[in-house]
């Protein structure tokens, strides 16, 4: 993880922002130092890991040290019934492609360029071209933590008015900001999620912020990301392909976090 930690952490030291990285580290809460940490998930024995009983959740075991699973149980019940009906549902769904990303479009809808959040980057076409795009486009998002951040004048614009109550009935595989949520799951699960499955959770969460913010309408060529136009078909149909291929990649990280909620429910249930 210090390939992403270390490049983070330098240029929080230097005072400088990152459209695109920073997300991962401020939207979500999970410090660098606690992704750096591994952790081996329920089941697991360690030998001659005394360190871990100052971590949470963790107790004596007669060959070492193993996570306990009910004092996590306890504290994080709700949590485990929650993500593991929200990934079930979702499971359970067809991925919806289509949506271009306009959600990123909607967030700086008829704002003024002081009031835009990355305002020291352009917007490739400008306010008014980007008002335009918005204003011709059929916008569709049903994810609650995207949609909240809709201007005003954006929300009446689009077909579904997600609410936080309707999460379970809206989620669906095909959503890119629903697959980087997948990282905030994992974490939200720790220390009972394995550290390699937050691992892989990050990655796709940091490849998935990529194409949110190519898609989107600001102009990040000076940092590397070259657009991803979705005022054009070819840009429409490059989104879609990659969006079907995230939708594809998250499925069996959603499997194993409902596993690990299963496991662990199904063990205390049991006693």
């Amino acid at each position: 993880m210090r390939r992403f930690t270390g490049p983070h952490q330098e240029r929080k030291l230097r005072k400088e922002k990152h459209p695109v990285m920073d997300f991962l580290f401020t939207y979500y809460s999970h410090r660098p130092i606690r992704l750096e940490r591994w952790h081996p998930g329920p089941g697991i024995v360690l030998e001659d890991a005394a360190e871990y009983l100052e971590f949470p959740h963790y107790k004596r075991h007669e060959h070492g040290v193993a996570l306990d699973v009910d004092s996590f149980t306890g504290q994080r019940a709700k949590t485990l019934e929650f993500v593991s009906a929200l990934l079930t549902a979702t499971l359970s769904r067809p991925a919806r492609l289509g949506c271009f990303g306009l959600h990123e479009w909607a967030m700086v809808y008829r704002q003024q360029p002081e009031e835009v959040r990355h305002n020291a980057w352009p917007l490739r076409l400008g306010s008014d071209g980007t008002d335009q795009v918005v204003e011709s486009s059929r916008i569709q998002c049903g994810h609650f933590d995207a949609f909240r951040f809709f201007t005003q004048p954006a929300r009446p614009r689009n077909a579904l008015q997600p609410t936080r109550e309707d999460q379970l009935q809206n989620e669906q595989p095909g959503c890119l900001h629903a697959n980087m949520d997948l990282f905030k799951w994992a974490y939200k699960l720790e220390p009972a999620t394995p550290s390699d499955l937050v691992a892989d959770c990050f990655e796709l969460a940091a490849d998935v912020r990529e194409l949110d913010m190519q898609a989107s309408p600001y102009d990040l060529a000076d940092l590397g990301y070259g657009p991803v136009p979705i005022e054009t078909a070819e840009g429409r149909a490059e989104y879609v392909r990659r969006q079907a291929a995230f939708a594809e990649r998250a499925r069996p990280l959603r499997e194993r976090l409902v596993f690990v909620c299963h496991s662990i429910l199904n063990v205390t249930s049991l006693r």
